[in-house]
């Protein structure tokens, strides 16, 4: 541990947990603010770090992994106690995780992991990517009840963790289930413009009659697929099911309005389990484990989404 970290340690363990991380200076690379989820999740953490009277130095990668290589190259020069880190995709991080590591500055994932030896970053705190995936797939499975449905997919940033674990967990489960059948699947993004390019192409290659549902790996392109159904004359919610991740405010919105059907809920809170575990570390030398895992939670129509919608537009989305 660098000198300054211990003499930080030091002075935590006979403070207050209320002023444990008092003092400390952390580096936020955040991805952008493609999506709701994205922007409630920066307030959230930027609270997080007011609370804890942190000075959090933010840095705005606008979706560029370059961009988040060179904050994270800024925040080792400035010698900062600990770093965020969103990653825009999985792989390429090795260097730069071996240059904070060189200077004893640890790192905590938010939200979305790396392939990387485990040595190179404190903890990962993130959902069950996988587990969502999967559980839109079994929601379609009861939707459908046997019934034949072609599947169109929006997928998220091409070699994301999110994109890669959400396809995976969503094929597996629909396993077994001949009925359903994806029959179209492409990159939006992750942004509610591309999502909507995206449906106006693939109504225009399949037609409407033929597509029986939409899988979006996040909320914000559902929300922009939604526009171009409804510009092709059909009704989102009914024509064409659709289920999402993220549970932003804007997809609640619209399931009030019978326009989408069922979202997994990604909590934007990532940065406090992150900024305990820190404090853990720093004040007693307790190693968290590598995987902090967040709670998911499906919505549905059955639920009173526009109450859901309320509550949630207080959060910073």
């Amino acid at each position: 541990m660098k000198l300054k970290s211990l003499l930080i340690a030091s002075a935590m363990m006979l403070a207050p947990a209320s002023v444990m991380a008092a003092d400390l200076t952390i580096g936020f690379s955040q991805i952008g603010s493609e999506s709701g989820w994205r922007a409630a999740e920066t307030t959230v953490t930027k609270q997080e770090a007011e609370k804890r009277g942190i000075d959090l130095k933010f840095a705005d990668a606008q979706q560029k992994q370059e961009n988040q290589i060179k904050a994270i190259r800024s925040f080792i020069a400035q010698d900062v106690d600990a770093i965020l880190l969103a990653p825009v995709v999985a792989t390429g991080w090795d260097e730069v995780l071996e240059e904070a590591k060189d200077a004893e500055i640890p790192v905590l994932l938010l939200d979305r992991t790396v392939d990387a030896s485990e040595d190179l970053y404190l903890t990962a705190v993130t959902s069950d990517l996988v587990h969502e995936g999967e559980v839109a797939g079994k929601w379609l499975v009861e939707e459908m009840a046997g019934k034949p449905c072609n599947v169109v997919e929006l997928q998220g940033t091409t070699g994301s963790s999110p994109a890669i674990d959400r396809k995976k967990g969503f094929e597996q489960g629909i396993a077994g289930h001949d009925n359903l059948k994806i029959i179209r699947s492409q990159t939006g993004d992750f942004t509610r413009s591309q999502g909507k390019v995206v449906m106006e192409s693939f109504l225009k290659a399949e037609g409407g009659a033929n597509i029986c549902a939409l899988y979006a790996h996040n909320d914000d392109m559902a929300v922009g697929a939604i526009q171009a159904i409804k510009e092709a004359g059909l009704k989102p919610g009914q024509d064409i099911k659709i289920v999402s991740i993220d549970s932003v405010p804007d997809i609640h919105l619209a399931m009030a309005a019978g326009e989408a059907n069922a979202t997994i809920e990604l909590t934007p809170n990532m940065a406090g389990p992150a900024l305990d575990a820190l404090e853990a570390y720093l004040s007693s030398g307790t190693t968290p484990p590598k995987w902090i895992q967040t709670e998911s939670r499906l919505y549905t129509l059955k639920d009173d989404n526009q109450a859901v919608y309320e509550a949630k537009k207080g959060l910073g989305y």
